[in-house]
């Protein structure tokens, strides 16, 4: 286990570099307007935003190899770490000032790990309940293909920023599918299932990368990096059988420490100095009016 925890930490820090490198590409590729695949056309024509994008490919390597040395229920808080990353980012690039909040995240975060790899039970899960997985996966798959399907009647950013969250939780789940499917030798299955995880993280990218040249930076992260944590978390032992702990008492605890890292996380994805490093560094604040549609405040 402590070599899944080793793992999922380098996949951390893979996801959260690339996070820095297609951010910074994505408000100056401009045409946040609509919400369609014309806007990864123009980014790919980017060398950092292609740089960003091959390194969390190698993040999510990495993140398959960590779910067959960790559970889940492991894996998944310990990839929170990487906030903590973009936090130093802000500081030492932005030179950014770490205030109280952030320093109250990192603590939740760094603290309620610390607890899930001591309390989580080492057992990794099997491949899951049938069912469950498929109500599961159609619930995430309706959530992030909804406002694509719905992109010229409905303008609200939001509904990009659900979509994002729901397609990573999407390619989380995924990718531990595809960690299952490995562990037991069939390639094929593995094969399908990361291919269903590379297209949720496709419109997962799509949406957030949409989002994030409608609204500020603060009111994406928290729902994504949240969503991130909790849903496969909660997945794993509701729909892959992985056990939490010995005792009720651990169970308790276990569980108040996964939603200290999800808080923990929302605290630095909401905070101005992560905000500024996945927003690219530059000074946009978006908001929504009390009609219901976007408005936005700048410079200019």
């Amino acid at each position: 286990m402590i070599a899944g925890i080793a793992v999922a930490l380098a996949a951390a820090c893979c996801y959260e570099g690339a996070y820095v490198l297609q951010a910074l590409e994505t408000r100056r590729a401009g045409g946040g307007e609509r919400l369609h695949a014309g806007l990864l056309g123009r980014l790919i024509r980017r060398p950092r935003w292609v740089g960003g994008t091959a390194l969390s490919g190698a993040g999510a390597v990495l993140q398959v190899y960590a779910l067959t040395l960790a559970p889940l229920t492991i894996v998944q808080p310990v990839l929170a770490l990487g906030l903590v990353l973009l936090l130093a980012l802000s500081s030492l690039v932005l030179h950014e000032r770490v205030g109280r909040w952030e320093l109250v995240g990192v603590t939740a975060v760094v603290c309620g790990v610390a607890v899930v790899a001591i309390v989580a039970d080492p057992g990794i899960g099997g491949a899951g309940d049938a069912v469950g997985v498929a109500v599961l996966l159609l619930l995430l798959g309706t959530l992030t293909a909804l406002p694509f399907a719905l992109r010229r009647n409905v303008s609200d950013a939001r509904l990009r920023v659900l979509a994002a969250a729901a397609g990573d939780a999407w390619a989380a789940i995924g990718l531990k599918l595809v960690a299952d499917a490995l562990h037991s030798g069939s390639w094929l299955p593995a094969l399908a299932w990361a291919a269903s995880a590379g297209l949720a993280g496709f419109l997962a990218l799509t949406a957030e990368m949409s989002a994030l040249q409608r609204i500020a930076a603060t009111r994406v992260a928290p729902v994504v990096v949240s969503a991130q944590v909790l849903v496969p978390v909660i997945a794993g032992p509701l729909v892959f059988d992985e056990p939490w702990a010995d005792s009720v008492p651990e169970r308790i605890v276990l569980g108040a420490a996964i939603l200290a890292v999800a808080g923990g996380a929302a605290l630095l994805g909401g905070s101005a100095a992560v905000a500024d490093v996945m927003a690219g560094g530059e000074e946009v604040q978006h908001d929504v009016g009390g009609d219901g549609q976007l408005r936005e405040r700048g410079d200019g």
